[in-house]
């Protein structure tokens, strides 16, 4: 699936991106662009977006017995003129974005629907989520659709996604249907609308999707597992996060050794990289978690944190 590509693997590719037509041997070339330059088209094309769509909010303000609790777009025109645009329900928070050091970090807008919070709690940026989703264009093109429940980790899918996952409720369930089957119940439904740096910026991973395209996804989160902790480490995924930044993809205390390359703490049994794995040196002789972590050398890095110590 393309929404199983890690954000941080992605964005990092800055270059010609080509895209073949499968009918003949044409080849489209893509001028590369500045981060600064995409966002100014981005924000152009979201914010058109926008103001020029709606959901069916009303049936979701009044569900009938048969409502299948599905986000529904279209565009405001004809018949449908006097809709209120996306624009008057949707809320957004701010994420830096850095591509290049020598571009910096450029602030990037997700903008995110929530339909119907969900009954439940929120997960975190680390943890795993069980989700049905459907992503697409700002055209309308379906790229990529997950109709049977799926399990992504809220930081090894693409950061506008993940972003938007936690703004959002579980359920209640799983519930026994009788037939081998399960349910879940008062979910959240949401929806993230996301410039392109928030996705997967100037790498085209296929024909359906164009370098520097602006993403939206339709989601709904069922459940998910608090604290998860990817690594089996003894320290939840949440708390790798160091810099406290939201972004755990850019947490990787021991990033100057080799074999550590592109492995952030989250998804490192051996955090500062000194052969002894971060769950012997946060437990004691039972194997039993030492809270706070030990600080042999008391210089205020933890052990797992500190190959010196």
């Amino acid at each position: 699936m393309q929404l199983k590509r890690i954000f941080y693997l992605l964005i990092i590719v800055i270059g010609i991106t080509s895209c073949k037509n499968d009918d003949d041997d044409d080849v489209t070339t893509v001028a590369v662009q500045t981060l600064a330059e995409t966002i100014v088209t981005d924000n152009a094309t979201i914010t058109d977006y926008l103001n020029t769509h709606f959901y069916n909010y009303e049936e979701f303000e009044n569900p009938d017995e048969n409502f299948d609790y599905k986000i529904v777009i279209d565009t405001i025109a004809g018949d449908n003129a006097n809709k209120t645009p996306l624009a008057d329900f949707v809320a957004s928070t701010t994420l830096a974005v850095q591509v290049t050091e020598e571009e910096g970090y450029v602030d990037h807008t997700l903008y995110y629907l929530v339909a119907r919070e969900g009954v439940g709690t929120s997960p975190t940026i680390g943890d795993d989520a069980f989700v049905t989703y459907e992503g697409s264009l700002v055209d309308g093109t379906v790229f990529d659709a997950g109709t049977t429940p799926t399990v992504f980790n809220l930081s090894g899918v693409v950061r506008g996604f993940g972003n938007g996952v936690i703004k959002l409720k579980s359920g209640t369930g799983p519930i026994e249907n009788g037939d081998g089957t399960v349910s879940y119940e008062d979910y959240g439904i949401g929806m993230v609308i996301m410039p392109s740096a928030l996705g997967y910026y100037s790498s085209s991973t296929s024909t359906l999707i164009p370098s520097y395209s602006p993403l939206i996804f339709k989601i709904d989160l069922l459940s998910y597992l608090a604290d998860t902790d990817s690594d089996e480490d003894g320290i939840p995924n949440i708390e790798e996060d160091l810099d406290g930044d939201g972004n755990l993809n850019n947490d990787n205390t021991d990033a100057d050794l080799e074999i550590s390359f592109f492995v952030a703490n989250y998804n490192d049994a051996d955090d500062d990289g000194d052969g002894d794995s971060t769950l012997e040196e946060i437990s004691d002789e039972n194997g039993n978690i030492i809270k706070p972590y030990p600080d042999t050398d008391g210089d205020g890095i933890p052990d797992y944190l500190d190959a010196d110590s």
